[in-house]
């Protein structure tokens, strides 16, 4: 896909506007000069990163309601995939994005993006040492599925649905974990690579979690 094709999917897929291009092509550059000095994607990428990085990322948007009340939370942002894409299309002054990373350079990255783009979001430290308050938490390159899932199991303090943007191996990688009988999942199809997968998983808290969690 090429990038003219990965725009139209925008717009005509996802409804973005001319106007959330611009910036998404604003941030585009940043990335790349960015990237000169501190490698924040790949190389091989740096041709392909409309249809690699961020139309990759705003498909996630297909599987939540941006109009709602929400926070969602994306774990191990570093250049801003998914976080940054999905907070450019967002207009709802209710919906919350915040950025977990641990990287300083790529948190400064971040923060530069956020300020020049006068984008809504939070930018935050090592996810380890904090409490989640998310309605959705996403991941695109962050830890293994196994360990994302312990991070939500320990951290989260509410109901939440996890999304995570996996290859061709989500099947395998599920079977092998253990959700629990508090969480589902389902596997949806990648609009970006027909042989990836999006693993979306309902989290239900106990009720002992949540009481101690409003404590």
């Amino acid at each position: 896909m090429n990038e003219d094709e990965a725009k139209k999917s925008l717009k005509n897929i996802l409804n973005f506007s001319e106007n959330d291009i611009e910036r998404l092509d604003l941030f585009r550059s940043m990335l790349l000069e960015f990237n000169n000095k501190y490698n924040l994607i790949s190389r091989k990428t740096e041709s392909s990163i409309w249809s690699r990085h961020i139309l990759d990322s705003a498909q996630l948007l297909r599987l939540f309601d941006i109009n709602s009340k929400l926070t969602m939370v994306d774990l191990g942002s570093g250049a801003g995939f998914p976080g940054i894409v999905i907070a450019i299309f967002n207009k709802n002054e209710d919906f919350h994005v915040k950025l977990y990373e641990k990287s300083p350079v790529k948190r400064e990255f971040l923060n530069k993006v956020k300020e020049t783009l006068d984008i809504k979001l939070e930018v935050l430290k090592n996810v380890y040492n904090d409490k989640i308050d998310a309605d959705i938490i996403v991941s695109r390159a962050f830890k293994k599925l196994e360990e994302i899932v312990r991070i939500s199991r320990e951290i989260a303090r509410k109901p939440h649905r996890i999304i995570i943007l996996k290859g061709k191996n989500a099947q395998t990688e599920i079977n092998n974990v253990s959700l629990g009988h508090n969480s589902s999942y389902k596997l949806v199809d990648s609009i970006t690579d027909t042989d990836s997968k999006i693993i979306v998983i309902e989290v239900k808290l106990n009720e002992k979690k949540i009481n101690n969690s409003s404590n």
